[in-house]
């Protein structure tokens, strides 16, 4: 698949300082740009022990299943619009689901899941289910999913377009959108803002571990969180010996 602007991988750079600063950081940053809605709904990690997931979106739309389209058979054509999601992913990328928040049938399975992993996929987002969980539970593919169904998309889904804008857990996800994904959840990043969002997150990040040390320690509130000038000068020379780490 040819890369676009929107689709293109992120700088290595841009990635060190999303993997350092958390969502809920990110979503502080996206606030103060005029953005509420970009948390993903209804979701939890499936496999929480892995590393933060960092990609860029690749959407995939289903539609309810209907009974004379979506029965077993349909799987045996390797063209079928869902494993040609699947073999189209590309590194770097995150496979994005529109499920419709629906979660009586999973979304996919391991063996897709595992398959998107050998891809270079960095984790699945889904707001429906995921069978298998045992499987995404070792699995080194951050996922982050409504519930676990034992059910076959076949029974709900009917997988129709492939990077289209979609709606995930009630956020608009357009291919080459860059979404973070930790404990807290996943947030979705407008690709055009993601430089900046994700220096102005790192630094706030960075600020913020000083700033927790400093409470720890049991300083009051007032003059440190939010800092003052003094506390920022305090910073500043304490930047001389923890330089920020994603740089």
């Amino acid at each position: 698949m040819a890369e676009t602007p929107e689709t293109e991988p992120l700088a290595e750079g841009t990635l060190k300082a999303l993997r350092y600063a958390s969502t809920a950081t990110i979503t502080t940053q996206l606030l103060s740009r005029g953005l509420r809605n970009q948390l993903v709904q209804g979701l939890k990690p499936l496999n929480p022990t892995r590393d933060k997931m960092v990609g860029v979106a690749f959407t995939l739309r289903y539609i309810p299943a209907r009974e004379d389209l979506d029965e077993p058979s349909v799987f045996q054509d390797y063209d079928h619009p869902q494993r040609k999601a699947v073999e189209s992913v590309q590194p770097g990328q995150v496979l994005v689901i529109d499920s419709r928040q629906q979660q009586r049938a999973a979304s996919l399975g391991h063996i897709l899941a595992t398959r998107l992993l050998r891809r270079g996929c960095t984790g699945v987002v889904t707001d429906g289910s995921v069978r298998d969980a045992d499987g995404f539970a070792a699995l080194d593919l951050p996922t982050f999913a409504a519930n676990p169904s034992a059910n076959t998309n076949l029974i709900q889904h009917h997988a129709v377009d492939m990077q289209v804008p979609i709606g995930c857990g009630e956020v608009a996800v357009y291919p080459g959108d860059v979404l973070v994904g930790d404990v807290d959840g996943v947030v979705v990043i407008p690709r055009h803002l993601v430089v900046e969002v994700a220096e102005a997150a790192a630094q706030q990040e960075h600020l913020e571990v000083f700033v927790l040390d400093k409470i720890e320690a049991g300083e009051a509130l007032r003059g440190v969180y939010p800092p003052d000038e003094r506390t920022r000068a305090e910073y500043q020379e304490w930047l001389q010996d923890n330089p920020h780490p994603w740089r």
